[in-house]
């Protein structure tokens, strides 16, 4: 059969077998489905790796050198390169233009912003990269309003008319649902990376503030591994606490855990669009977050979790003591927007709609 396309997507994005999350599965689905449509579809990622759906994919490894050179020295014309992770607007996609190594360049914002914003001396870079680069870039694609709202404040308005929003979707049917949550002494977990942006410290200084009565009873699990583990275990002992946090590392079954617990915590500093909130919800577990990134997209407050204030411990503390005690309660099932509006299929149909379109 004709081949239709040739596909490249770059990735900057380490293949690691202990860390399987949605993103991975999307990968495997979109190469699937692009195979299926008698495209050809190259990978390039940092290292390679064989597990799981990886062993499908064909995968060109930078070893040791960016994504972006490796793209540059595979000097093969593609009709369709997508970027993910990667910098937008840099002088790698106006070489991939002047070398006419492609047809059509989609780049993918995954990347979070600081809630109080770029200092000024690098707003004014991105604005200078987006009017000298941009123009290398045919679509970019927001994983969420937020994040299309920040590439034009980023690069400039000049690229809202060729900005779109596709948001990351997650294999539902995989996660095991809770059944009877809690609505007295509920169980809480963390699952994210461990650094300082995810707002953890935050969550311990509230933690502290609680009552005695409140402590003798609570249990927060932690899932994730991560730079800032070792200040956290530091506070932890500072506040004495230890008891109260558990740390279970990084897990590849996080869609056959959240059913065990009540609330996802999220005191988050900086989003894009979590994935994390989508698996929560879809296990029918609320989730209490911050209103950064898109976070505001999927969280409704007191429907399917709660909105709390960025570094507010005194919040976070009032909520959690209201909780505890059942004052405070979130009952209805929250995994239907997930199954209506996140699906991977649907993320999946949207990215290969793009192939086609000029």
């Amino acid at each position: 059969m004709e081949l239709n396309k040739r596909i490249a997507v770059l990735c900057d994005y380490r293949l690691l077998p202990e860390r399987v999350g949605g993103m991975d599965r999307f990968f495997w689905l979109f190469d699937a489905e692009c195979k299926t449509l008698c495209h050809e579809i190259v990978w390039f990622f940092p290292n390679e790796s064989g597990h799981e759906g990886y062993t499908n994919l064909t995968i060109i490894a930078a070893n040791g050198k960016s994504v972006e050179q490796t793209f540059l020295d595979h000097s093969q014309f593609f009709d369709v390169v997508f970027t993910h992770f990667l910098e937008l607007c840099t002088p790698f996609y106006q070489q991939v233009k002047k070398q006419k190594l492609v047809t059509k360049i989609v780049a993918v914002d995954h990347n979070p912003r600081p809630f109080a914003g770029y200092p000024l001396k690098k707003r004014l870079q991105k604005r200078l990269k987006g009017l000298l680069y941009s123009r290398y870039i045919d679509l970019f694609v927001g994983v969420s309003h937020y994040t299309v709202h920040e590439i034009i404040k980023d690069f400039g308005s000049h690229l809202e008319r060729k900005s779109k929003v596709i948001y990351n979707g997650i294999v539902h049917e995989q996660f095991q649902k809770r059944t009877d949550r809690n609505l007295q002494k509920p169980t809480f977990l963390i699952a994210c990376h461990l650094r300082y942006s995810k707002g953890i410290q935050d969550l311990i200084q509230a933690v502290a503030l609680l009552p005695a009565s409140v402590l003798s009873d609570l249990k927060i699990d932690i899932y994730g591994d991560g730079p800032y583990k070792a200040a956290l275990i530091a506070l932890l002992q500072e506040n004495k606490l230890e008891s109260i946090f558990s740390f279970k590392g990084s897990v590849s079954n996080l869609y056959a855990i959240y059913h065990q617990y009540d609330y996802l915590l999220q005191p988050t500093h900086m989003e894009c669009f979590s994935l994390a909130i989508l698996e929560s919800l879809s296990a029918n577990v609320p989730v209490i977050t911050t209103p950064v990134g898109g976070n505001e997209e999927v969280i409704t407050n007191g429907v399917n979790g709660y909105v709390l204030p960025v570094q507010d411990p005194k919040a976070w503390c009032g909520l959690l003591e209201q909780l505890y005690a059942g004052n405070e309660k979130i009952t209805t099932d929250t995994s239907g927007l997930i199954e209506r509006e996140f699906s991977i299929e649907k993320m999946v149909a949207n990215y290969v709609g793009l192939i086609s379109k000029k």
